[in-house]
């Protein structure tokens, strides 16, 4: 590897850390990096909240300038250039300068693509007026800072309910807009479940921001009186002032596609473990390649800054001779909206069910983030995903006001590890009052799938429509709690301190389904039933759970 010229296309997460990483192992290496923007290395994840003057300076979402990347790692960055095409017999690339319009070739002994990727614009009318936006860099940031500053926009249409989509409805709506949001899905969120996300948009109704699920934008035009009419596909017409296009992403491949690289399955660029394409000499990293998901095994893509930056090092130690492999991904994320956050790892239900990984069991809870006695406590909503029979840790996900983010970073650390809600219920984690409890949601987490493995209670998942459910119901909370939260239509109702008292009035013949508020007295209970000759399931979640995933049926 020894004064070797190493050129990388892009910066960002993946070309910029592969490029610092690679002169931390190897000081004698040649390092050109060209980016086609005007920043090498910016924190993406910022922009909403720039929009929205969280972040009011742009210049805190610089993270390193060419400048510092001559002075501290004698690495040549050049921004404004573009790379236009890869002779690989030749190993040389076509670069144009933006200012100049000069074209130019540049050799290499290895090459690293890093050229992320762009925003997604289907063929829909009117996504490219002037006034409709994409939040992709910071240039976007201040077209859009502008167009807020200059129209006084009083409201604003948000295609797409992902994460910088919530993220922008949020920060335009600090800034007073009002503020609809159209979804595709029936949920916000798509890569979690439906179920786990409807707190997020209880409380994005609250604040006053409109969802539209199930619909899909079909056309945008503008009006007489210089606004945007927002046309869904219900026929639903929305007015606003401007638009932002938050559809997703798709892999910038066209480099990659025209110098002959091995394109996958998914779009993104194939790559073998040490971040190598289908030529030896030329690596890629970042959100233009396909990726391997550790827990359904099948190709991804994954716009994440987290794998990118690991990506990059990857490419970097392999440069310099290192055995360094990536592992794949489970795709822990996290996004917050109005102060509650959404967090998840590993796979969803959904994806499990499209992989055709049909032997899991689903464990929902919803406890404190730390003890009740202490004030301040909040409510977690809690989905874990196991295997049946080795209780391997498939996937979990959790919402909350408080701590949804460190609850998932623990399961994160043990799904990686392969770990087991076993490892869970036995998880050693910190304790204080404020900050947790003696059994941490984690361990319950645990608990509450060992004790369905070990078969001391039989869980059972809701099903998404009532009538689906059936059988002889037993609610097991006290009256209040009915006439408060509502209740399941043609449930018994045995508050649980009477259950033993009154097990003549249930049903030996036939299988018991019992649900409390959160799964607690539920699992309570069934050990009472069971031990007394009852066969019985708990209703995994209780009626916290049961509310957000039935429907009339």
């Amino acid at each position: 590897m020894k004064n070797r010229k190493v050129v990388i296309v892009g910066g960002v997460a993946g070309g910029a850390s592969c490029a610092a990483r690679l002169r931390r192992v190897d000081e004698t290496a040649e390092i050109v990096v060209f980016e086609k923007g005007q920043f090498v290395s910016f924190a993406n994840c910022g922009l909403p909240y720039h929009v929205g003057n969280v972040i009011p300076e742009e210049e805190s979402l610089v993270l390193a300038t060419p400048e510092l990347f001559l002075e501290r790692f004698r690495i040549s960055v050049k921004t404004g250039h573009e790379v236009l095409s890869v002779n690989r017999e030749k190993k040389v690339v076509v670069v144009r300068e933006a200012a100049t319009g000069r074209e130019s070739e540049e050799a290499y002994d290895f090459l690293v693509l890093a050229p992320g990727a762009v925003p997604l614009v289907p063929p829909i009318p009117g996504l490219d007026l002037e006034g409709v936006f994409t939040v992709r860099t910071i240039p976007d940031t201040r077209v859009i800072l502008r167009w807020l500053k200059e129209t006084q926009a009083k409201s604003a249409v948000v295609a797409g309910a992902g994460f910088i989509g919530l993220e922008m409805a949020e920060n335009l709506r600090h800034l007073g807009l009002e503020v609809s949001v159209v979804e595709m899905g029936r949920q916000i969120l798509p890569p979690m479940d439906p179920e786990v996300v409807r707190p997020i948009e209880r409380l994005m109704e609250e604040k006053g921001v409109r969802l539209f699920l199930g619909d899909a934008v079909a056309k945008v035009e503008k009006t007489g009186n210089g606004k945007f009419a927002v046309h869904a596909k219900s026929g639903k017409m929305l007015e606003a002032d401007l638009v932002i296009s938050a559809l997703g992403v798709r892999p910038d491949v066209s480099l990659a596609r025209a110098a002959g690289l091995e394109i996958g399955e998914r779009g993104g660029i194939r790559v073998d473990e040490q971040m190598r394409t289908s030529d030896p000499s030329i690596f890629a990293v970042g959100d233009a390649i396909e990726v391997r998901d550790i827990v359904t095994g099948q190709w991804m893509l994954l716009a994440l800054a987290g794998p990118a930056n690991r990506q990059g090092r990857i490419a970097a130690d392999a440069l310099a001779g290192r055995e360094a492999r990536f592992r794949g991904v489970q795709g822990t994320a996290v996004c917050g909206v109005f102060g509650m956050a959404a967090a998840a790892t590993g796979a969803s239900e959904k994806a499990l069910q499209r992989a055709g990984i049909t032997d899991y069991e689903v464990a929902y809870l919803h406890p404190k983030d730390h003890v009740g006695y202490y004030p301040g406590a909040e409510v977690l909503h809690i989905k874990v995903l196991y295997r049946k029979g080795d209780g391997r840790l498939l996937g979990a996900q959790a919402v909350g006001f408080a701590d949804a983010p460190r609850k998932v970073d623990v399961f994160a650390a043990l799904l990686q590890m392969g770990g087991t809600v076993h490892d869970l219920e036995e998880a050693e984690l910190c304790y204080s009052p404020q900050y947790g409890a003696a059994k941490d949601a984690v361990n319950f987490a645990g608990m509450l799938a060992s004790n369905s493995l070990r078969g001391d209670v039989k869980l059972l998942k809701w099903p998404e429509e009532a009538a689906a459910l059936g059988g002889c119901v037993l609610d097991v909370r006290d009256a209040d709690e009915l006439e408060e939260e509502g209740f399941f239509p043609g449930a018994i109702h045995i508050p649980l301190n009477e259950l033993r008292d009154r097990l003549e009035e249930l049903p030996k013949g036939q299988t018991i389904r019992v649900y409390c508020r959160v799964g607690v007295r539920g699992y309570y209970a069934c050990r009472i039933l069971t031990q007394n000759g009852f066969d019985c399931e708990n209703l995994s979640g209780g009626w916290l759970t049961g509310r957000d995933l039935l429907r009339e049926g």
